[in-house]
């Protein structure tokens, strides 16, 4: 199977369609197998990430918000899509690939960012 994960800078990326950073990692046994590559995409396009999200052949998409048409199309294709997810996207990635990441989830690093404010 293989993850991918809307970044900017430690987190999930709040918003698919502003995204210019992704995170691939393959995964087989809940185990990561090599090292996850991170591509920085030339400008935000849902379009465009689609795009990569096809021809990668990405199983499970992590994502924050994401436009209801965007959604149903990935999810037309066969896509997992755990959208509405808030905090670090390593956190993300070992939840993603343990097979216990829920939509709507609030990680517990998104908690310890906030109160250290």
């Amino acid at each position: 199977m293989k993850i991918l994960i809307t970044i900017q800078e430690n987190n999930v990326a709040p918003r698919f369609d502003l995204t210019s950073e992704v995170l691939i990692a393959d995964c087989r046994d809940r185990q990561i197998i090599g090292i996850p590559r991170t591509i920085l995409m030339t400008r935000p396009s849902s379009e465009e990430l689609c795009g990569l999200i096809i021809k990668e052949n990405i199983s499970r998409v992590v994502c924050g918000g994401i436009e209801e048409s965007h959604l149903q199309y990935l999810v037309w294709k066969k896509i997992e899509v755990l959208d509405a997810i808030i905090g670090p996207y390593l956190e993300s990635l070992e939840k993603a690939k343990e097979g216990t990441l829920k939509t709507g989830t609030i990680l517990p690093g998104a908690k310890k960012i906030r109160s250290m404010k």
